[in-house]
């Protein structure tokens, strides 16, 4: 027979969030993850923040929200808390009850700058890195370094001149010539143009960096800096440094490093200072 289709809502809910995640749910292995890092970085949040004044966003609440925006791409603070006040999901991996009202997107963004600036995010990438080692899914001994393009967000029409003279009407800014050395974004101010490669368009961008581990390619280290070739090379043997001394160490990288002053670099670093030259850039 044919059922009925009851569009009055419920009074009271009986049934919890936990049950609504399915067991091999894969968010499940993140959240335990991420709870074993937040309950070592919980001696940090009791020194960042005061004893006495209005409560803030939950620090824990704050990082387990910046890891669903990562998770899922949600490009703003206004999508992810829409996403939060209406998925169940998100609000059981965050640890917001049913009920919850969800916070402002402007608040959110506010409180999130405040945490960053103590640094929270490299303790909480140090922490999740012990747990890798503690199951020994991580390498210490072999390693590869690479660096990628961030496009920034600001456009070309923004690259003006540091002068401050108008060299264009605002709108039509093709066939001018313009370099770092005299141009600069006023929409961000650290941006570079740059190109990867001979043949790719020029853009405004930063540099991202990053060391692997070679067992199971995790990351190992990361750094941000501005668009450049030596930007590259300094970042690269800067995060190698910052692994320790211990002998017989290789790292790999492609023919973007394969220059001396790289290969120099890294027979320089303490870590490093044992391996033939042959082993350092690939």
């Amino acid at each position: 027979m044919r059922g009925d289709s009851v569009n009055q809502g419920a009074l009271f809910s009986y049934v919890s969030l936990e049950s609504r995640i399915p067991d091999n749910h894969p968010i499940r292995k993140a959240r335990k993850i991420v709870d074993a890092a937040l309950a070592e970085i919980e001696p940090a949040f009791d020194e960042m923040y005061s004893s006495v004044g209005r409560p803030s966003i939950p620090p824990e609440q704050l990082i387990r929200s910046m890891l669903l925006q990562i998770f899922f791409t949600i490009r703003s603070e206004r999508q992810l808390v829409e996403r939060l006040d209406y998925d169940l999901m998100f609000r059981w991996f965050v640890g917001l009850g049913m009920d919850d009202r969800v916070w402002n997107h402007s608040v959110f963004s506010k409180n999130r700058d405040r945490l960053m600036r103590g640094n929270i995010d490299e303790l909480f990438f140090d922490a999740i890195k012990k747990q890798a080692y503690a199951k020994k899914l991580m390498s210490r001994d072999h390693f590869s370094v690479d660096g990628t393009l961030l496009e920034a967000c600001a456009s070309m029409k923004s690259f003006k001149p540091k002068d401050s003279s108008d060299d264009d009407d605002g709108e039509n800014f093709h066939g001018q010539k313009r370099s770092n050395k005299t141009h600069a974004s006023t929409t961000d101010g650290d941006a570079k143009l740059y190109r990867k490669s001979a043949g790719k368009e020029s853009r405004l961008c930063h540099m991202g960096h990053l060391l692997t581990e070679n067992r199971n390619g995790l990351i190992v280290e990361a750094e941000v800096t501005e668009a450049g070739t030596r930007q590259e090379w300094d970042a690269g043997t800067t995060m190698l440094a910052a692994q320790g001394s211990r002998p017989g160490m290789t790292v790999g990288a492609d023919k973007g490093y394969d220059t001396g002053e790289f290969v120099d670099g890294c027979v320089a670093c303490p870590l490093l200072h044992t391996l033939p030259r042959s082993r350092l850039a690939v």
